[in-house]
């Protein structure tokens, strides 16, 4: 089938050059000349504009955004949808906020235009690996989809599915990025902990290699984190500073507004942001309240 993907920096790039190792056309756009020259070495077609990029497609058109989450989703379908007909389907394969994502299925279904949210986890590894893919939206533009998602996926069968409407695959993808923050904290504070046992001299990448195979706490996450312990046993160099893409607290809103405990993932957010803060407020505070009820030493610091 013939795609047209927006947005060809690493995760769109390796998805449109995936696409097109399985036979598939791909139509690319992409502000950054850079990386519309590198997926054009791929195999990857490069339209000059989106007006251009949906020329370039037969109907029904599938126009697939690989794009941040946020303002930029409303300006590329505000820009592309003009150029799209009744039946033809727009993919948001971002990380977007499935309300979002809901409201933008409304406006584009009134224009007779599908709009697909495929929930997408893989990263670096997608091209060759297979990418796991959750799709909300209608039995119609899945099935125009379909052919597109089984070449994405791990296997035909595997890896992919369509798990509702517009807006369940985003929220699904939402969910998965929350129980990633709570996985990645348990293993960090585990192998910390593990480190601090001095009088056993402990080697963590040993350790982390047997527990990839026949462990009940094995993982692709723990594969990748057997890796980084290899290529640096005392993360020298490695800031203590850990980002969140938003996701992770959209999860917890959405926890606490169905009432639904999720203090493992909530947590691990709070570790997150925690980990920004060199300065730590609220904990001289505490030291100046031990000192007040107790006379406890004060550390002296910046």
């Amino acid at each position: 089938m013939d795609i047209g993907m927006v947005g060809l920096g690493k995760m769109g790039g390796n998805m449109a050059e995936r696409l097109v190792r399985g036979g598939h056309r791909v139509v690319g756009f992409d502000l950054d000349a850079a990386s519309a020259a590198e997926a054009e070495g791929e195999g990857i077609e490069i339209a000059p504009t989106l007006a251009e990029l949906a020329g370039a497609l037969p109907s029904p058109r599938v126009v697939w955004l690989m794009v941040p989450a946020g303002e930029i989703v409303d300006r590329v379908i505000a820009e592309v949808a003009p150029n799209l007909t009744a039946g033809d389907v727009i993919v948001d394969g971002g990380n977007s906020n499935y309300k979002d994502t809901i409201r933008r299925g409304g406006e584009l279904g009134a224009l007779g235009i599908h709009l697909v949210d495929v929930g997408t986890s893989g990263g670096v590894w997608g091209l060759a690996e297979g990418y796991s893919m959750m799709a909300g939206g209608s039995d119609e533009a899945i099935a125009v989809l379909t052919p597109a998602l089984v070449t994405l996926a791990p296997a035909e069968s595997q890896g992919w599915g369509h798990v509702g409407p517009s807006g369940a695959g985003h929220f699904v993808k939402m969910v998965h990025n929350g129980i990633e923050y709570g996985l990645m904290e348990a293993y960090a504070e585990g192998f910390a902990l593990m480190r601090a046992k001095d009088e056993f001299g402990l080697d963590l990448a040993q350790i982390a290699e047997i527990w990839k195979y026949g462990s009940v706490v094995r993982s692709w996450l723990l594969d990748l984190t057997a890796s980084a312990l290899a290529e640096n046993p005392t993360m020298e160099g490695v800031a203590p500073f850990v980002p969140d893409s938003g996701e992770g607290r959209w999860t917890v809103f959405e926890a606490i507004a169905l009432n639904v405990e999720a203090p493992v993932i909530a947590l691990s957010l709070m570790r997150r942001i925690d980990s920004r803060d060199p300065y730590d407020y609220s904990d001289r505070l505490l030291s100046a309240m031990r000192n007040q009820f107790g006379g406890h030493a004060i550390k002296q610091g910046d």
